[in-house]
């Protein structure tokens, strides 16, 4: 179970049970995630559970019909959901919690209740009621209970199932039987309420005969029940919706005849229930699957009316009697009433398909022991399997589905595989085919992931112009050693796995495509991006609206043919995308995903600072199907959000670099001034060894291991899945080890780049005024030059300058020393930085303690390769726990 499936589910409980306020899901998923086993067991014995829930329960007899109910239906996860009950019905804490909380449920809803419930007017108790309001309260009564038993009608679920499929096959409509077969109620073959009875004179009243005569005229009208036709003194009762058939017999029938005939009729009540149930689920509407188990009942029910037919025979020569009858009807008995459960429970349960299948797998084995019984059930089985192993053949030996009634445990969705490269969240590789839990059949439960997967991937060798169909095909058949049509789903799982990961490994050159992207995404390529920074540094310093893109794609292309990147086949496949929000806001989206704080995230204004081209810039890489599966705007936008993330940090180095470069402008002035450039170059220092080691441990210590540990994956891998899945968790490790998936370390570290971003604002600024204060000392022209004095020109051109000089360097003089001094400036934006990284590195060494992220400590060890930061860490650490203590 993923951790989605988690948290939605502990919401749903939650809000099922009203619980309100604390810390919400997320305490319980957690406890969840670190307490569920590493299996799944699928095998619950359900007995001992039942037996522990009567013994608590107050109503054990309702709680047992209900189970035998839900049993017939076939419901699926029953007996692990009893036994979860069992388990809740021990703790008697929890029960507690239950029983309050359903109480004051009661009590909320008590007033709607009573306002909204059907009430009626009943006369008090000392108050005798008259004929009148008898009957009327009788109405009443009858009406609320027909209106909450009676079952939708056969004609209503044929359109409803009819309409389904139209909607979902609009070009390939159900073929429907003429109105004529339903409006004809004399081809059923079952019983017709109302009409007139067969046999003799109803004058005479069969109680006032002879025994003889009495035994003569039973024997008469039961070979009449027996095939669906009412007899004069056996007549049936109408049945209202999967009702078994009831018989009214002549109630002055000698007892003994009429044991004996009551003996016999069960016989034809499961002749009834078969019949109804075969005419109606013989329907085009109720799929392949019961269309074959009705046509195999069918056959069944011919040597029961041959049965039926010499013993007719039998009775016009005067050798059958009541006894006789019995003795002939007793070894089909048993046959009927397997075939009447059968229908009963398909019936009830409203099976269909693979529901069906596993219905009749499970009373198989049920049977064990019966050998007739069993005989009879696999007999049916594997009539009923037939079509639904034809539709399973195509989907594993050629990757096709012909599903005309819903009834494959694989369900095709329309999705179109280009939207792969253009929307994050497309899934086409997980709910282009998907597995419908009610119709895997029983039997193949275990085989599901694996004929999902052989279909999928051979589906996708077919949509890529190749017709492929597995050598190894041969004909499924049902049978009780699932090991038969297992090992052949193996074997095409196998073909299928090979046939696609060598078309993508060696035609599609996957390992070529994906060392591409690493070496743009990840900055693998050097040379490259120093030569495409110098090129698009002043571009990329404007506003993200002024820049042109096809002049960055100029500047692009330039850089690639300058570098080594120009020997990769794949480079023109590289373009430019400028984001609408920067990279710390893209990430906070991201993370706030199936959280609180998504909606609210969602629909913040956008920021009113506009992006300059530095934080809106980003690669983008074409992909074409198939790669597109592995390669998919998912795991693009991951590789995106690493490149900025990385991107971002190699613009603050290069901006610390030229501070560095400018600083050199001090070593002109005097010793008292160059003092006060003492404490920014040792802080231009730290934050250029924070950046530069932050980088050296995401592309050293993160990447390229995690990288190479891919790639030995992918030789080792034996299936597309194992593919995806490998290439996930590189790029989850990398954005988890990255401090990308931490919003709290992520806000951190955002700081602190701003942080040294805005220091170097601040330094170019006071090294450009120095400068300036230079050059206006330098703009005295008393002198003349060794031409001559300065005519009157050059001396209002040189006024000129130095005036404007004077005011430029006024202005930046006045914004330096808004803070009283610049030594006063630097000070503040040591002790912003210090703090941060000590929160930082604080928080890293928690997370890698308590949440075992051992690799972020490897930044603790590089920034604080000398013990600098220990002692406050220290200090920080026990000021936490007696925190924690209070």
């Amino acid at each position: 179970m993923s951790e989605f499936r988690i948290h939605h589910d502990v919401n749903e409980l939650l809000s099922l049970l009203h619980v309100r306020g604390g810390d919400g899901a997320e305490v319980y998923i957690d406890l969840l995630q670190k307490n569920r086993t590493p299996y799944v067991t699928t095998t619950v014995s359900a007995h001992s559970a039942k037996v522990k829930i009567v013994e608590y329960s107050k109503t054990p007899e309702d709680f047992l019909r209900k189970y035998d109910e839900l049993k017939s239906k076939n419901v699926r996860n029953l007996d692990p959901l009893v036994y979860l009950l069992s388990k809740l019905s021990e703790d008697k804490e929890t029960l507690q919690c239950l029983q309050q909380n359903a109480k004051e449920r009661s009590e909320a809803s008590g007033n709607v209740t009573s306002s909204t419930s059907t009430t009626f007017a009943i006369p008090p108790t000392s108050t005798k009621m008259s004929m009148q309001e008898l009957e009327e309260l009788r109405k009443k009564l009858g009406n609320v209970t027909a209106c909450s038993n009676v079952p939708q009608s056969a004609e209503v679920t044929r359109k409803m199932l009819r309409d389904r499929h139209n909607k979902k096959n609009p070009t390939q409509p159900n073929p429907v039987f003429p109105n004529w077969v339903y409006d004809r109620p004399a081809l059923i073959g079952d019983f017709i309420t109302g009409a007139t009875p067969a046999g003799g004179d109803p004058a005479v009243a069969v109680g006032t005969m002879s025994l003889p005569a009495q035994e003569q005229a039973l024997v008469d009208d039961l070979l009449f029940v027996l095939i669906g036709v009412d007899g004069r003194d056996i007549t049936a009762q109408p049945v209202l919706g999967r009702q078994n058939r009831s018989f009214i017999v002549d109630p002055s029938l000698d007892m003994s005849i009429k044991e004996l005939v009551n003996r016999i009729l069960p016989v034809a009540s499961y002749y009834s229930t078969i019949t109804r149930f075969t005419e109606e689920k013989s329907s085009f509407e109720y799929g392949q699957v019961n269309h074959a188990l009705t046509a195999a009942m069918r056959t069944l029910m011919k040597e029961y009316l041959i049965l039926v037919t010499q013993l007719e025979h039998l009775h016009r020569q005067g050798m059958l009697s009541l006894q006789k009858l019995w003795f002939y009807i007793q070894p089909t008995m048993r046959t009927m009433e397997i075939l009447a459960s059968i229908a009963s429970s398909v019936d009830k349960g409203d099976c269909m398909g693979g529901s069906t299948l596993s219905l009749l797998h499970d009373r198989t084995f049920n049977y064990t022991g019966d050998s007739q019984a069993q005989e009879l059930c696999l007999y049916l089985t594997k009539a009923a399997s037939v079509p639904y192993f034809e539709i399973l053949e195509k989907w594993i030996y050629r990757g096709i589905i012909k599903d005309p009634y819903s009834e494959f445990m694989v369900e095709e969705h329309e999705l179109q595989k280009e939207k792969i490269q253009e929307d994050y969240n497309d899934k086409y590789w997980d709910q282009r085919y998907t597995i419908v839990q009610h119709r895997i059949p029983s039997f193949l439960q275990k085989m599901a992931d694996k004929i999902l997967s052989t279909g999928k991937y051979l589906n996708v060798v077919r949509e890529c112009g190749r017709d492929v169909t597995c050598p190894d095909a041969k004909e499924i058949l049902y049978t009780l050693k699932e090991r038969a049509y297992v090992e052949q789903i193996e074997k095409s799982y196998y073909y299928a796995s090979k046939v696609l990961l060598d078309f993508l490994m060696e035609e599609k050159e996957l390992v070529a495509r994906l060392r591409s992207i690493k070496h743009y995404f990840l900055m693998d390529k050097g040379d490259f991006f120093v030569h495409f920074m110098d090129l698009t540094e002043e571009e990329l310093k404007k506003p993200v609206d002024d820049i042109v893109p096809p002049r960055l794609e100029a500047l692009l292309e330039l850089a690639l043919r300058m570098s080594t990147a120009n020997t990769d086949p794949f480079k023109d496949d590289l373009k430019i995308d400028l984001m609408p929000h920067d990279v710390i806001t893209q990430l906070l989206r991201v993370l706030a995903i199936e959280t609180k704080q998504e909606k609210a995230i969602i629909n913040a204004d956008p920021t009113e600072v506009a992006l300059s081209g530095l934080e809106a810039f980003s690669f983008d890489y074409i992909v074409k199907w198939p790669l597109s599966l592995i390669i998919n705007r998912k795991a693009l936008t991951r590789y995106q959000m690493l490149f900025r993330h990385i991107f971002y940090c190699k613009h603050v180095e290069r901006l610390l670099c030229n501070v560095w470069i400018s600083n050199k402008t001090a070593k002109q002035y005097a010793l008292h001034r160059a003092k006060w450039f003492a404490a920014a170059f040792a802080l231009r220092q730290r934050m250029l060894n924070f950046v530069q080691n932050i980088q050296y441990y995401m592309m050293f210590e993160v990447m390229e291991p995690t990288w190479h540990i891919m790639e030995n994956n992918l030789k080792s891998a034996s299936n597309i899945d194992d593919v995806l899945c490998h290439h996930t968790s590189f790029l989850d490790n990398c954005l988890k080890d990255c401090m990308l998936t931490n919003p709290e370390l992520l806000k951190i570290f955002s700081k602190l780049m701003s942080v040294c971003v805005m220091f170097t604002n601040c330094m170019q600024r006071f090294t450009q005024s120095m400068k300036l204060d230079r050059e206006m000392n330098r703009l005295s022209l008393e002198h003349g030059t060794m031409e001559g004095p300065p005519t009157q020109s050059e001396r209002t051109v040189e006024q000129e300058k130095k005036r404007l000089t004077s005011k430029f360097l006024a202005e930046h003089m006045d914004a330096l020393q808004s803070d009283s001094c610049f030594e006063a400036t630097i000070s503040k934006f040591d002790s912003n930085f210090s703090t941060l990284l000590l929160d930082l590195l604080d928080k890293l060494s928690v997370y890698s303690t308590n949440d075992c992220e051992h690799s972020m400590i490897n930044i603790i060890y590089r920034l604080d390769f000398n013990g600098f930061y220990t002692e406050r860490l220290e200090r920080m650490a026990i000021e936490r726990r007696q925190k924690a203590a209070a």
